[in-house]
């Protein structure tokens, strides 16, 4: 396959007027296509603009989102079969990664297959957008091409700016840097496809009594909770096997703190609204590797981070709670030999509601450009139901294989319905 770019223009918003690493990514794979550009152009806030000073800063001078029109040679089924997945292929169906200075927060790639299906890419600036964001952007996007800008009665609204504005953040390690973990390599990245009956699975094995144990979980575990603790669980044997021994490690849960505190704010409230809920495990602690633990600690990990929201009544009260958690991390990174994943859930989020006129996507697929470090992210399969996870920061295939046939062995017993393997692809820097 091949993908060669048609055109490239930058549409601005219908009313010219002034207001207002990294980047999120999405594909959605989709049969057809109508009024794109157009209904773009009216949906953008006036204010969109270029991100300036190394990215800390946006000018707001309407200059517009970039568009643009790309031919791909082959078939969309060759992709919508998972028959010839390569992460090459992926990444040029999204736009390019965003320059340090006056990019475009927003840039849209239509892809047109040979064979009349279409997928759409969007790449949105992570300095204004997280996943909640994105969604709630093409989906407003999505309504204003399908019946019209007028009937988009929840345009998506900036209100951070005021509520948390820029302040001096205490020096802090970063939990993010790419280099604190030594040189980057080549990675792997396996992308995993739970099933409902799986997930079930994994429940009944998180709640059951293990030999040995007298401890049952004190809450019913979510999907999320019984999969990423799951995830958790694998990579923390995958480094076993890697090392010779059991290493303590970090689990950053990236949580939307929409609705989970008292301050009161726009619904389609945009930006990056985020925190972390911290989780650790510290193989001195006592603690078996058992898949109810793992659960339990991303679970305890959310709930404290909620509570703390819950109690926030300031914009200054939101930014102390934040820094907290960045000092756990960090503290707990210092420790020597300590493993850093990061999760993002997309779960629940209405990206397989999104429908421009001629129907819903037949698969959405996030794109990650980046390589910095061990990044889990997950979003729900196309009927709700299931579970795609995709893991990234395997050093080699041998350590990806080794976590797939983990996955089929949960706390010792076969698990009969294990997740199936969707791409086993080599990245590099």
């Amino acid at each position: 396959m091949k993908v060669q770019i048609l055109s490239r223009k930058v549409h601005s918003s219908i009313v010219s007027n002034s207001t207002q690493p990294s980047e999120l990514e999405i594909i959605m794979f989709r049969p057809a296509c109508c009024y794109l550009a157009w209904a773009l152009s009216f949906l953008l806030p006036t204010q969109w603009g270029r991100s300036i000073k190394e990215n800390f800063s946006i000018e707001c001078n309407d200059k517009g989102a970039e568009y643009l029109e790309a031919q791909v040679s082959g078939s969309l089924s060759q992709l919508l079969e998972r028959e010839e997945l390569e992460t090459e292929m992926w990444w040029h169906l999204v736009p390019g990664n965003f320059q340090p200075k006056n990019s475009p927060l927003l840039t849209i790639q239509f892809n047109m297959f040979d064979c009349g299906g279409l997928a759409i890419g969007t790449c949105m600036a992570h300095s204004i957008a997280d996943g909640y964001t994105i969604g709630a952007f093409v989906n407003a996007w999505a309504t204003a091409c399908r019946i019209g800008i007028e009937k988009v009665h929840c345009r998506p609204s900036f209100p951070f700016g005021s509520l948390l504005p820029p302040k001096n953040i205490p020096t802090i390690s970063s939990v993010c840097d790419p280099t604190r973990g030594g040189e980057i390599n080549k990675v792997v990245k396996k992308t995993f496809v739970f099933n409902r009956a799986t997930i079930s699975k994994l429940k009944e094995i998180a709640v059951s009594r293990t030999s040995g144990s007298n401890q049952l979980l004190k809450h019913q575990p979510t999907r999320v909770e019984v999969v990423t603790g799951l995830v958790w669980m694998i990579l923390t044997k995958v480094a076993q096997a890697i090392h010779g021994h059991l290493r303590p490690s970090i689990f950053g849960i990236v949580v939307n703190m929409r609705g989970k505190t008292s301050i009161t704010m726009p619904e389609y409230s945009c930006g990056n609204f985020v925190n972390f809920a911290i989780a650790q495990f510290m193989p001195d602690d006592g603690s078996k590797i058992e898949l109810r633990d793992f659960v339990n600690r991303v679970h305890a990990a959310t709930r404290s981070l909620v509570d703390d929201f819950a109690k926030a009544s300031s914009g200054d009260d939101l930014f102390w709670i934040k820094i907290k958690k960045m000092r756990e991390a960090s503290e707990a990174w210092e420790k020597p030999e300590t493993d850093l994943y990061m999760v993002s859930s997309l779960c629940r989020f209405p990206l397989y509601e999104t429908d421009f006129g001629w129907g819903k996507p037949s698969w959405v697929r996030l794109v990650d450009k980046t390589n910095n470090y061990s990044a889990i992210v997950i979003l729900d399969t196309k009927d709700g139901d299931g579970i795609e996870v995709v893991i990234r920061g395997f050093p080699d295939r041998n350590a990806a294989n080794k976590a797939k046939d983990l996955f089929g062995d949960v706390n010792g017993a076969k698990c009969p319905a294990a997740p199936r393997i969707v791409a086993n692809v080599m990245m590099s820097p």
